[in-house]
């Protein structure tokens, strides 16, 4: 089982998804941390979640759906994008809800994608961005055994000014 485990399941995306992403979407506090600029109509997601490609090797990217097994509840979501075939890499985008942050989804949804992207996908390297003042993200991912190699100076622009980010990279 590769995309699973005893506590969670990563699943593609649904129609009954629409709502939880509209609500997540749409929340201005997240936008800074990716590239939304901004919101999204229902109409939109719709077509979006109709449109999905779920084929990694001609969209390079996949969003999963993270759900805890145990309450049946959907707590956030996984992004596998830029996928490089040629020299093996995948890019990862994890978001846990804030009412499910802290309780240990973001580390377990991390293990079971890397087992995918290592083990099914065979891809050499995983790689995220992440900005330098969320230290929670950093302290997951450098505790899960991500190096850091580099910093990308004033690269996202936040309503308290500029912000670095930090690139780490995990290998197979």
């Amino acid at each position: 089982m590769f995309l699973e485990n005893e506590n969670i399941r990563l699943r593609a995306v649904e129609p009954q998804d629409l709502e939880r992403l509209y609500v997540w979407e749409n929340n201005s506090s997240l936008w800074i941390v990716g590239n939304t600029r901004e919101p999204y109509s229902k109409y939109a997601l719709k077509q979006y979640i109709l449109q999905i490609d779920s084929d990694i090797y001609e969209s390079k990217q996949l969003r999963l759906m993270i759900d805890d097994e145990l309450s049946g509840d959907t707590v956030g979501t996984v992004d596998l994008f830029d996928f490089d075939i040629h020299n093996s890499r995948i890019a990862l985008g994890l978001f846990i809800d804030t009412a499910y942050q802290g309780k240990g989804f973001a580390t377990k949804a991390l293990h079971i994608t890397e087992n995918y992207v290592f083990n099914f996908l065979k891809i050499n390297q995983i790689y995220c961005h992440i900005a330098e003042n969320n230290t929670a993200s950093r302290l997951m991912f450098e505790k899960e055994g991500y190096e850091s190699h580099g910093v990308l100076k004033n690269w996202i622009n936040t309503p308290e000014g500029f912000d670095n980010i930090i690139v780490f990279q995990r290998f197979r």
